[in-house]
């Protein structure tokens, strides 16, 4: 790839990615994906233990999630691709709506008045859950900023997906509905 200069880490990444697609894809049936800037592998869960505290003081258990979809996602505000994937969350829960789809924004680590800020001055209006200390990012293994976690209508995990997704896309579309 020409040397160039990047407005962001983002475009560098999907520049590179986009550069490599087509030696980086797996071979049908194999159990990773890959987007331009996102990676969909299995992920076993544990769904259970889960309760966290969103933004109005509700807290969410497993129970919250019976016969609905569920896109857990984690970010950060000082995450780049978090914030660049945050608007297409937005529009996807708005898309299939609350009954059919829950999307959830488990913010990692960050203080809650910088939390509730940053969505405040986005226009950010997904329930915010609030994992202060990273033991919920810890127990399901997140690393990655964003990842996302799907979880099945029927509560069962059905993938992480790592990285930024553009969650009104086609490729989207199929993650959602595997869901279903």
């Amino acid at each position: 790839m020409p040397a160039q200069r990047f407005a962001s880490r983002r475009h560098f990444l999907q520049s590179a990615l986009a550069a490599t697609a087509g030696a980086a894809l797996p071979p049908a049936g194999a159990q990773a994906e890959r987007g331009l800037a996102y990676e969909v592998g299995k992920w076993a869960g544990p769904v259970d233990g889960f309760s966290l505290v969103d933004n109005s003081g509700k807290t969410w258990r497993p129970a919250d999630f019976k016969g609905r979809a569920v896109l857990l996602n984690f970010w950060a505000s000082w995450c780049e691709p978090c914030r660049a994937e945050m608007p297409t969350l937005q529009l996807a829960a708005e898309l299939y709506g609350p009954e059919q789809l829950l999307v959830l924004a488990v913010n990692f680590k960050e203080r809650p008045e910088r939390a509730l800020q940053f969505a405040k001055s986005t226009g950010f209006t997904l329930p915010l859950l609030l994992d202060i200390d990273g033991q919920a990012a810890k127990r399901w293994g997140v690393k990655v900023f964003p990842t996302t976690l799907g979880i099945d209508k029927q509560g069962k995990p059905a993938y992480r997906v790592q990285g930024e997704v553009d969650w009104s896309g086609k490729a989207a579309e199929q993650l959602i509905t595997r869901l279903f």
